[in-house]
């Protein structure tokens, strides 16, 4: 049982690590006077996405390892708008 309960642990953290990188690059507004500060705070948002999306494949089950490669593929794309 506490293998189950790490697994959904594992997952659920991964998913609040990619929301809160959606909300630090939604939040992003080029005019705004902190818009180097925030693009920064972006950029580690979403590697730390990616580093805790990592760990929660390893206990995910097939279901969660669908949506944990639709979580990166989405944190690729933001990671690409970051770059542009």
């Amino acid at each position: 049982m506490p293998f189950d309960k790490n697994k959904q642990q594992a997952f659920q953290a991964a998913q609040q690590a990619f929301v809160e990188a959606q909300h630090a690059t939604e939040d992003l507004h080029y005019e705004d006077v902190d818009y180097g500060h925030e693009h920064k705070l972006a950029q580690q948002e979403i590697n730390e996405a990616f580093q805790v999306i990592e760990k929660a494949h390893i206990t995910a089950t097939e279901h969660q390892k669908e949506q944990l490669r639709a979580y990166e593929k989405e944190l690729e794309r933001m990671r690409q708008l970051l770059q542009d």
